[in-house]
């Protein structure tokens, strides 16, 4: 596990890849996300952007989520403050998707000397390398004598 004492500015992460198949995208797209270019592999083909079958950027996301949480253990979980995502292109079945994440900032707190706010940039990509999601996002870490 991994605690405030552990991190450094300029620290980079790597994941595993998770393949993402049609299966998957269909069941999350059915119960989250039940829009036709997530759905209807014909309706998607004809959607002006995504031009084919796409998972919802909320399924990207949550594959990301995954990924970091393997690949970055953080000492009491990855608890949000907040975030900023984007999904310049759409994730499609059998995509493979890893991340890339860069710690940017680590700001004590004020007000609470065991924690900090951590500032971090994620890039996701398919087995392309091209970038299917991308997000800016602060955590709460905890200093290691806080969790011990």
């Amino acid at each position: 596990m991994l605690y405030l004492e552990d991190l450094h500015v300029g620290d980079r992460f790597q994941s595993r890849e998770y393949e993402v198949s049609l299966e998957e995208i269909l069941q999350f797209a059915e119960k989250f996300d039940p829009q036709p270019f997530h759905l209807d592999e014909n309706l998607a083909r004809e959607h002006p952007i995504f031009q084919g079958l796409a998972a919802s950027g909320w399924h990207t996301s949550a594959i990301v989520m995954r990924l970091w949480t393997e690949c970055v253990p953080i000492a009491g979980g990855l608890i949000g403050s907040d975030s900023h995502v984007r999904w310049p292109r759409p994730t499609r079945p059998n995509d493979k998707i890893r991340i890339e994440a860069v710690i940017d900032t680590i700001t004590p707190s004020r007000s609470k000397n065991d924690r900090a706010i951590v500032s971090y940039t994620t890039k996701a990509f398919n087995q392309n390398d091209e970038i299917v999601f991308t997000s800016n996002t602060n955590i709460v870490v905890f200093k290691r004598e806080r969790m011990v």
